[in-house]
């Protein structure tokens, strides 16, 4: 098993999280405009605290277990949001991506820099062969953004998920590893 590793960009570090991320990130997760095409609602402190000292002992790369990656401003250390990285249970060599982003921190291209950062570390470090991600078909942000990384609209689900009282829709967005070196060095 692979230790984690801290991934930096010019702007941002992607790493564990720590317990002085607990104000940050319940702050986020507890945003109605933030939660709107996320599984969840929002989170109580007791159900934050849980959520980070678990987070603090997983190793990304376990195959079928998820892991999130805080993402900090290297300048100012404040948690701007976090990734979601998960390897298929059943084929590992492929694996499911998603992101958060704290509304202060949305459209300065942080998000961008995050998930870019993390794919060109998961491909190199896991092997990878394929990345999904999967989005609300009314999150036109991150459909944009999925399609500025280069990935592409792979699949269109009509009502398959009951979420949040009622019947969505969602995009499947996918790259394979020799595509995003093209595009991404």
């Amino acid at each position: 098993m692979l230790e984690f590793t801290d991934v930096e960009t010019s702007r941002l570090r992607l790493r564990r999280f720590k317990d002085t991320d607990l104000a940050a990130f319940l702050e986020y997760r507890n945003d109605p405009e933030v939660a709107r095409y996320q599984s969840w609602e929002g989170i109580s402190e007791a159900e934050a605290w849980a959520f980070l000292r678990e987070q603090r002992d997983l190793q990304p790369g376990v195959p079928g277990v998820g892991m999130q990656i805080a993402i900090e401003h290297k300048e100012s250390g404040e948690l701007l949001g976090d990734c979601y990285f998960k390897l298929e249970a059943e084929e590992p060599r492929q694996a499911e991506l998603g992101y958060s982003l704290a509304r202060a921190y949305q459209g300065y291209g942080f998000a961008s820099e995050a998930v870019t950062a993390w794919l060109s570390y998961a491909f190199r470090t896991f092997d990878l062969h394929r990345v999904i991600a999967i989005t609300d078909c009314e999150n036109s942000a991150s459909v944009t953004l999925l399609e500025r990384l280069g990935m592409r609209r792979e699949g269109h689900f009509i009502q398959n998920i009951w979420f949040k009282g009622k019947w969505g829709d969602e995009y499947l967005y996918a790259i394979l590893r020799e595509e995003w070196e093209r595009l991404h060095g």
